[in-house]
């Protein structure tokens, strides 16, 4: 473990002494080099009516060309633009561990050491939610036949072990400390992953929700890991509405791994349900309907802007798929999905998004797609 035991001296102005928190922390398992422990309270922004953009990626890496050549360029990337935070909405390896690679690809330790230096490289503010590949898939036999829960409780020890965000400037969050989910000893422990933040006039949080049937199927399902995670996000959801509510935010984003599917349209990429009653109708158990049954009452009510990031399906795309009991779509509503690996297609597609927040507009948010010019593969770089 990398202590930061040397003491910052504080900046002499009134102005930086608001701003800035130096603090000596020991960070768990750190793989770079030492980093600026310069932090950033949410109320700094508040009242905040300026433009700011925030990068968005994940499912990466799933290959030792990824971990040790496409991420680091994404990186690269992303440190050379002016960000107020970036998030990676989980998944840290792919679904099933790579014999003979060279870098981790099981859920051993290494893999979270790993991720751990990549997020602390980031210049900006790095948030992290875990994914389905880095903890719920863990008991898979090609993946180390770990114990699910107790990888998720490694995880939060690593990057959930305070109320900042990762990364060479961090973040201070609010954490959801009510011990709604259930650890690897069966006891009741405060999903710590599960973050809300504001910047400017928009709210911001995690959810820990998972692919592979948000962990009711695959390997090893776990119904009672579920319930109690489900009845805590459903709780974090609901409370950040009322936060926005309160702080007459403009408008609110919510970042998670798994993607829920929200109608019929995409069999090949998603779980397929009914847009009315939003049951999934594909035969598969169905981890998200209690959840989005309560989102889409929240979205309505709330009537402002209300972005949905996931990655999961591996297919950047926004677009408008959510719609209340009659059918009708919601337009305060945007699914937006971040790229994520496509190695069998032929295909890189290790890059991110871009997110632009100008409260003063009227829709709040808008999305370019960041093609890392050096992890081009079709068509080289101009």
């Amino acid at each position: 473990m990398t202590k930061f035991s040397s003491a910052f001296k504080l900046a002499s102005t009134a102005r930086l002494l608001r701003k800035i928190c130096l603090v000596a922390l020991t960070v768990p398992l750190l793989a770079s080099s030492t980093i600026s422990l310069a932090t950033a309270s949410e109320k700094e922004y508040e009242g905040n009516n300026e433009s700011y953009a925030i990068g968005l990626w994940g499912d990466f890496p799933y290959s030792d060309e990824q971990a040790t050549t496409g991420v680091p360029n994404l990186i690269a990337d992303m440190n050379s633009q002016n960000l107020a935070f970036t998030v990676h909405d989980g998944d840290l390896k792919a679904g099933n561990s790579t014999p003979g690679s060279v870098t981790p690809t099981t859920c051993s330790n290494e893999l979270y050491t790993q991720a751990l230096g990549y997020f602390n490289s980031l210049k900006a503010p790095a948030v992290f939610t875990p994914g389905d590949n880095d903890w719920t898939d863990c008991d898979r036999p090609s993946n180390g036949g770990y114990n699910s829960r107790e990888r998720l409780d490694y995880e939060r020890q690593v990057f959930f072990s305070t109320k900042f965000s990762l990364g060479q400037r961090r973040l201070a969050q609010e954490v959801q400390t009510v011990p709604l989910c259930l650890s690897a000893n069966n006891t009741s422990v405060a999903c710590v992953e599960n973050r809300r933040w504001t910047i400017g006039k928009v709210t911001y949080a995690t959810l820990n929700i998972q692919g592979s049937c948000n962990n009711l199927c695959d390997t090893s399902p776990d119904p009672e890991e579920y319930a109690a995670r489900n009845a805590a996000d459903i709780a974090w959801m609901k409370e950040t509405f009322q936060v926005a509510k309160a702080r007459n935010s403009a408008a609110v984003m919510f970042i998670s791994q798994g993607d829920p599917g929200w109608d019929k349209s995409d069999p090949t990429r998603s779980p397929v349900r009914d847009p009315m009653t939003l049951e999934e109708t594909d035969g598969q158990p169905d981890g998200f309907q209690s959840f989005l049954l309560a989102l889409r009452d929240e979205v309505i009510a709330f009537r402002k802007p209300v972005a949905y990031v996931h990655g999961d399906s591996h297919y950047y795309r926004v677009d408008k798929p959510f719609q209340d009991a009659k059918g009708r779509r919601l337009e305060n509503f945007t699914r937006v999905e971040t790229f994520g690996d496509n190695q069998a297609n032929g295909n890189n597609d290790v890059h991110w998004v871009k997110v632009t927040i100008n409260p003063r507009s009227r829709e709040v948010f808008s999305y370019q797609p960041q093609i890392v010019p050096s992890n081009r593969v079709a068509v080289p770089a101009p």
